[in-house]
């Protein structure tokens, strides 16, 4: 049996470290009980697992207040919350051209609902095309009267290029302006401070780089923008159970329902296993293989002419995440062989970001995306590129 190499970390991290297992299984034959409903031990004990995970996430991304944190899904139910609780008919929005769809989605679903959006133009590295005007003159030449909110990925999905968030951020604050940041692609390997950055709004998904399960996600959202977003969904809490009015406090107001706690015991000793190991540290081999890996390309293939790079050639402003194509040959004749033959496994087409391809020049055909982890090595960038090149030969 062929060995395995998992290069597709930017869909979800594996293998998750083994506390992360651990802590599912424990909660679920050890503990198993709701949060906000029984009145004995095993449910003060779940409770305070939430809160400790609430406490962690408030850490990792620089908020004062535990309440702030909202549980959900994924990212993608975190950015329909947000934009659908927050944006009405008449408002307006930016957006960078580099978005995934669960931005894109939501967006075009609410022009039906009077709600417009502007596309922010990026370069074919991913960058936004600020130019030498400056990003506050870039910025001012799209905002309307009734813009409400800028609403921004962190990193592509696609390139792995990082967008310039303290600069907007600060441009939102003078400007009166709401920060959305989708950090599906940057929690738990960037730095991320949402009060300092004058983020409103910060969705994130567990299942990346956050090394949590599947099926859990959740939202930070500042005080006073809470109070001009409506719930989405409705239902029970757990308190104020005598009336039939959704709680006006948080993070009640919009979590609803039974939560996803074998995903948030998960997510908690993702989230300690990371302060334990050190961001900083994590960010640096992801992105020591990245380089190891853009220069192994450039070095089989200068040109481009087997193998295209897309988006950035360097690690500066980027995250561990690296798309290619290859002129002369079918992606999906590639990646079929990558996985097959070598059984190294990435990610081939669109990644749900037609927007962003477009930006870039790959649409339609797509990339390989290659995404690299914390349990990838030096001997896995190795493999994959002398995959590459045995596969590119004969084109």
């Amino acid at each position: 049996m062929k060995s395995k190499i998992y290069l597709d970390n930017a869909s979800t991290t594996f293998p998750k470290p083994q506390c992360v297992p651990d802590a599912v299984y424990e909660y679920m034959t050890r503990i198993g009980s709701n949060i906000n409903r029984g009145c004995y031990e095993d449910a003060y004990s779940a409770e305070e697992m939430v809160y400790d995970a609430r406490r962690q996430l408030c850490e990792l991304f620089g908020y004062s207040d535990c309440k702030n944190i909202i549980f959900t899904k994924n990212v993608t139910e975190s950015l329909n919350v947000i934009i659908k609780g927050f944006l009405k008919a008449g408002d307006h929005v930016l957006v960078s051209s580099m978005e995934h769809n669960a931005v894109m989605r939501p967006l075009v679903q609410m022009k039906a609902s009077g709600v417009s959006f502007t596309r922010l133009p990026c370069t074919n590295e991913g960058c936004l095309a600020v130019g030498t005007e400056g990003i506050d003159a870039f910025l001012e030449a799209y905002i309307r009267p009734e813009t409400k909110a800028i609403i921004l990925t962190h990193a592509s999905n696609v390139c792995g290029t990082l967008l310039p968030i303290p600069e907007i951020g600060d441009f939102c604050a003078r400007h009166g302006l709401r920060l959305i940041v989708d950090a599906a692609q940057t929690a738990g390997t960037c730095p991320i401070h949402m009060e300092e950055m004058h983020i409103d709004a910060l969705a994130f998904t567990g299942h990346k780089g956050l090394l949590g399960p599947q099926g859990i996600g959740g939202f930070l959202v500042c005080d006073t923008m809470a109070a001009e977003m409506e719930p989405l969904l409705s239902g029970g809490t757990g308190s104020l159970s005598h009336t039939e009015h959704i709680p006006d406090f948080l993070p009640d107001r919009f979590e609803p329902g039974t939560m996803n706690l074998p995903g948030i015991a998960g997510l908690h000793a993702g989230l300690t296993w990371i302060a334990d190991t050190g961001m900083e540290h994590i960010r640096a081999h992801e992105l020591q293989l990245t380089e190891q890996f853009i220069g192994g390309i450039l070095t089989i293939d200068p040109h481009g002419e087997r193998i295209r790079l897309v988006g950035k050639k360097d690690v500066n402003d980027r995250t561990g995440v690296v798309s290619i194509q290859t002129p002369c040959l079918e992606l999906s004749d590639i990646a079929f062989h990558l996985d097959d033959t070598y059984g190294i496994m990435t990610r081939v087409g669109l990644h749900c970001a037609p927007s962003a391809h477009k930006t870039l020049g790959t649409y339609p055909t797509g990339t390989i995306r290659f995404s690299f982890g914390w349990n990838n090595t030096a001997k896995d960038v190795a493999l994959a590129l002398a995959a590459l090149e045995e596969l590119t030969r004969q084109s």
